[in-house]
């Protein structure tokens, strides 16, 4: 199968520099989420890609080559970076028909994609009555139409409603499943913590991060444990975790956190002491947060708010 691979990518749009030397690896097998604020060069490195822009330095290769390079490119690489950009007075269906013919692809597959996409039943009604999400499934099947090998989806849940989000979740998924390679840029962190197996994060166009997503929560948090004890065993179970060297946090109703601490390690110090557990559960920094936190000197665009702790059950 077929990576993206960039290397020392630069571009320059007069004195401003939009990617800074970014060197990454989108590989087959998985789904990458794309991330960073805005500004930070997700959709110019997506373009340089694509051949949309030339870098001022630097390279990008799709299997090794540059996209410009590529024959039959749309059986190679499946592209949605606008949803807007289809001519609203054609149809679906000749809007697909035209991208089929230019690319070798037969008619058939054009009827695969617009059901696949949901589609099937307005193929024959004009785009400019589409609202946003039906422009967006309209993207992504002609993304999909050459059956690619390498598939770039650029916020790919705009517009779209819940049973769109899930099916769209799915997709990216299955088409990872199917060993292809999947590359997605999205601001919903909540979302992209739903379908992604690696990140990549960029922050003023240069590399923040390339890591697994596991990796990526586990190396901005720190061990944190909650757990939850009959009223009448917390200080007993409290006592033993400080003669341990910990210090918990008193909640509600026996509830404790423990920073710092793995739930194994805490279950079987519970155990030795002879004390029932009602709840025990490892927590973990969200997505949402981590990113924040790693990027949060990387922002041109930046609101003041109050912090908060956000965690979720690992």
């Amino acid at each position: 199968m077929t990576s993206i691979d960039v290397h020392e990518l630069t571009k320059d749009y007069g004195r401003t520099r939009a990617v800074d030397g970014l060197t990454f690896s989108v590989r087959p097998g998985r789904v990458t989420g794309f991330l960073g604020p805005n500004g930070a060069g997700k959709s110019t490195t997506m373009r340089l890609v694509l051949g949309l822009d030339r870098p001022t330095g630097g390279t990008a290769t799709v299997g090794g080559r540059p996209y410009t390079e590529l024959d039959e490119p749309l059986r190679r690489v499946g592209a949605l970076l606008d949803a807007q950009a289809a001519h609203g007075s054609r149809t679906a269906r000749n809007h697909l028909m035209a991208l089929a013919v230019s690319n070798g692809i037969g008619a058939r597959r054009v009827g695969e994609v617009l059901e696949e996409t949901g589609l099937a039943a307005v193929g024959g009604t004009r785009i400019k009555t589409f609202s946003l999400g039906m422009r967006q499934r309209l993207g992504i099947a002609a993304a999909l139409l050459g059956d690619p090998e390498v598939v770039m989806l650029d916020e790919p849940s705009n517009g779209l409603d819940p049973e769109g989000i899930v099916w769209i979740r799915e997709l990216m998924k299955r088409l990872a499943r199917e060993g292809r390679t999947v590359l997605v840029s999205s601001h919903l962190m909540n979302e992209t913590s739903s379908f992604a197996d690696h990140l990549v994060v960029l922050g003023r166009g240069r590399l923040l991060a390339d890591l697994p997503m596991r990796d990526f929560l586990e190396s901005r948090s720190r061990p944190r444990v909650r757990v939850r004890v009959p009223a009448t065993d917390s200080d007993r179970l409290s006592d033993a975790l400080i003669r341990k060297g910990f210090e918990p946090v008193s909640g509600d109703e026996g509830r404790l956190t423990v920073e710092g601490a793995k739930a194994g390690a805490i279950g079987a110090l519970a155990s030795a002491e002879g004390i029932s557990l009602l709840e025990l559960v490892d927590e973990q920094v969200t997505l949402e947060q981590a990113y924040l936190d790693l990027t949060a000197g990387a922002m041109e665009f930046a609101s003041a708010s109050p912090s908060s702790d956000h965690c979720q059950e690992a």
